[in-house]
């Protein structure tokens, strides 16, 4: 049915990429293992998004409250704080974290960092300059001028009027008037500012790359650098009064300072996890967080650290306490944790049936429905999706497409030719034997026993019986098959990489090439009876045909993301969904598409509607949102100009074509499997430096010669990923163009 993606977005800086250890699950599972033999499957820069045309609404049902990430977060007292995140996401709670309740930022720019000086008076920071304001607790938020387009990481208010804000390029804004007027002022390094920290209206500290930290005694008017005794990357700072402060940053680096910074010591923190946030509430009690769940807490000032149990291996991010014993931390895919006991026990004020990704799901009704992803995953739901429920599956492979017929009879397929089977609405699950080992990425079944899945490599496998048995057919391709819809025991379509439409009208013993006028790769299929029908794909496509494919004719999207899922209600209400949270909807056929808010900018896979009103969305990290609402009025929507896209080339793995920078380095990269293991292949131009710096998702991992080559052996096995490169003249700013490489599918 509907079937596609995961990827989490990649952000371009290091407070946001959160560590070398965390493994951004990247490419679509439409592209895994198509390299070899598909049209260019990376759409590898975010491209344009489809105007909004209505006020349909997409809420979460999983994780909850939400899931984008929170990079920030700031309490006033034991009841009163707010988080931010992914997406422009703001999030606040009045009564201790019991309840959090969505804020309206009237922005899509992740937010980084949030301040706020009393319940009322708060200032968020994020992506292109973003700064946010409110005086009344969140109700609304007022956007300032920050005169920059440099991403904002950190945010510190010492009062109402008195904030800093530092980012990118060693950027620092500073405002005396509460945000109304805010100034560049000079911080003496270009490397990007993660963190700051003001105990008063004078005295701060900010703290960046190489153990780069800052400091100022006069408000900022002069910052000065101070000897940290460390190359590492610093990601957090918390002084408490303007002699007592504590430094955190990668590999578990904790540094110290009880005099304003004139001497930093180093502390041991038990660990070689990334620490990206900390917080103290007075000299001696602190508590810093960091990468696969980490928690670390001092009672004597830093001298010892005690590893706590946090109850997640989620990165955490932003860490607050208002007093020595209540605190909380937030991270990746909405997590949330409380403590009221200095961390003796941390309770999860979010949930989640699964924060690993979905890649289809398909509703029966209404209500009934179920999802398939990551690691065998299986979630159910009998109410709408008020409640998902674990089922299981039997199987740790991905789990890619799904179809059920009724409530009771489905089949879900995946990895190394996987085929489960229920026919109990799920309570038991029941493999079958495929006959391959090929990775199946979509199945439709037309009634209870006959049913159709595709996948690698052309294949296409037919049963009659349920599923008893498979038998494999003819389609006359090697391309990948990742669609497939069937509308009755006879007619059928899939299509595939390099624009592939095939078409049978007898159950597939006859699979005909159809015309679809396009190369672009082709990732979903549905129709609404045997005539008329819709395929989305690469770069924003849309075909429809009205007489069974004979003509498939494009239609405009409004978007150039790449589309992973349709959903037709009927002929002429129908949801496309894909990259970056791209959702838009048509209730004319497809004559006019309009592009709605997702809340997420978090890849999604597929979509299922059931009537007009009810639909379902799922993706990356476990996303599935929700809406009730009919479908938008429809208004023409303007054709997006596609962002430019690399010319094809068959490699295992796409490689990105850089753009020149200022700098004149000019990088690209292609990945390959050695082994099985994620290896990547680094060549560049125009760099003068004797050395430079390799960073991997914004993280240095190696100074080498330059030679123009260089060899990353991630190591990594299978999976979904996608790492962003960047090469520097060692030790500078003077840095190439950033090169992503995406990586699908399981050990070849």
């Amino acid at each position: 049915m509907k079937k596609k993606s995961t990827s989490q977005p990649a952000f371009f800086n290091l407070r946001v990429l959160i560590g070398l250890a965390v493994v951004l699950a990247g490419v679509f599972l439409a592209l895994l293992g198509l390299g070899g033999s598909s049209n260019a499957f990376a759409q590898l820069v975010k491209g344009s998004i489809p105007a909004v045309g209505s006020a349909t609404q997409w809420v979460w049902q999983n994780p909850l409250p939400q899931g984008n990430a929170l990079y920030a977060v700031a309490f006033v007292d034991t009841n009163n704080g707010t988080a931010v995140g992914g997406n422009g996401t703001i999030l606040k709670t009045a009564d201790g974290g019991n309840s959090w309740i969505i804020q309206s930022s009237g922005t899509t720019n992740t937010l980084y960092g949030v301040s706020f000086v009393d319940a009322n008076n708060g200032t968020a920071v994020g992506a292109s300059g973003t700064i946010l304001r409110t005086t009344d607790g969140g109700t609304t938020w007022v956007s300032q001028t920050s005169g920059t387009t440099n991403a904002l990481l950190g945010v510190s208010f010492a009062d109402t009027s008195h904030g800093s804000a530092v980012g990118e390029n060693g950027t620092i804004l500073r405002t005396t008037d509460g945000g109304a007027n805010w100034v560049s002022q000079a911080s003496g390094t270009t490397n990007n500012l993660n963190a700051v920290s003001f105990t008063d209206a004078n005295n701060g500290t900010a703290v960046s790359w190489y153990g780069i930290i800052i400091r100022t005694t006069d408000g900022g008017a002069n910052w000065v650098s101070q000897t940290s005794g460390t190359t590492s990357f610093l990601y957090g700072v918390s002084f408490t009064d303007a002699n007592n402060g504590t430094a955190v940053g990668e590999g578990g680096t904790i540094l110290r300072t009880t005099n304003g910074g004139v001497n930093w010591v180093n502390q041991a923190s038990g660990t070689t996890s990334f620490l990206w946030g900390v917080s103290f509430t007075d000299a001696n009690n602190g508590t810093a967080v960091g990468d696969g769940g980490t928690i670390l807490r001092t009672t004597n000032g830093g001298h010892r650290w005690v590893s706590q149990a946090s109850g997640t291996t989620n990165t955490l991010i932003g860490v607050s306490f208002t007093d020595a014993s209540v605190g909380t931390v937030v991270g990746f895919f909405g997590t949330i944790l409380q403590t009221a006991n200095g961390g003796t026990s941390w309770v999860s004020q979010s949930r989640a049936a699964t924060t690993g990704s979905l890649e289809d799901v398909s509703f029966t009704d209404a209500n009934t429905g179920t999802a398939v992803g990551e690691g065998g995953t299986i979630l159910r739901t009998i109410d709408g999706g008020n409640n998902w429920v674990r089922q299981t599956s039997g199987t740790t492979n991905w789990l890619l497409g799904v179809s059920f017929t009724d409530a009771n009879n489905g089949t879900a397929v995946g990895f190394f030719g996987t085929i489960l089977r229920t026919t109990d609405g799920g309570n038991n699950w029941v493999p079958q034997s495929s006959g391959t080992e090929n990775d199946l990425w979509d199945v439709s079944f037309a009634d209870a026993n006959n049913g159709t899945a595709v996948g690698y490599q052309g294949t296409i496998l037919r049963t009659i019986d349920g599923g008893n048995t498979w038998t494999s057919q003819s389609s006359g391709t090697f391309n990948p098959i990742v669609g497939v819809f069937f509308t009755d025991a006879n007619t059928g379509t899939v299509v595939g990489g390099a624009g592939i439409i095939l078409r049978t009208t007898d159950g597939g013993n006859n699979w005909v090439p159809q015309a679809s006028g396009t190369e672009n790769d082709l990732l979903d299929v549905f129709f609404t009876d045997t005539n008329t029908g819709t395929a989305v794909g690469q770069f924003g496509m849309i075909l429809k045909t009205t007489d069974g494919g004979d003509h498939w004719i494009s239609q405009s999207s409004g978007t150039a993301e790449l589309l992973a899922g349709v959903s037709f209600a009927d002929a002429n209400h129908g949801t496309a969904v894909g990259a970056f949270g791209t959702i838009v909807r048509t209730m004319d056929g497809g004559n006019n598409w309009v592009g709605e808010t997702s809340g997420t900018d978090y890849d999604l896979a597929g979509v299922s509607f059931a009537d007009v009103g009810n639909g379902t969305a799922v993706g990356y990290g476990g996303t599935i949102l929700r809406t009730t609402e009919s479908a938008p009025t429809p208004t023409p929507t303007p054709t997006a100009t596609p962002t430019p896209t690399p010319t094809a080339t068959p490699t295992p793995t796409p490689t990105a074509t850089p753009t020149p920078t200022p700098s004149g380095i000019v990088l690209t990269g292609s990945g390959r499997r050695v082994q099985g293991k994620q290896t990547v292949d680094l060549s560049w131009t125009g760099a003068n430096a004797a050395n430079v710096d390799i960073y991997r998702d914004g993280n240095l991992i190696a100074t080498v010669p330059n030679s123009g080559t260089y060899t990353d052996s991630i190591g990594v096995r299978g999976g979904n990923m996608r790492y962003t490169y960047k090469v520097c003249e060692a030790a500078t700013q003077n840095c190439s163009n950033e090169v992503t490489v995406r990586f699908g599918g399981p050990p070849l």
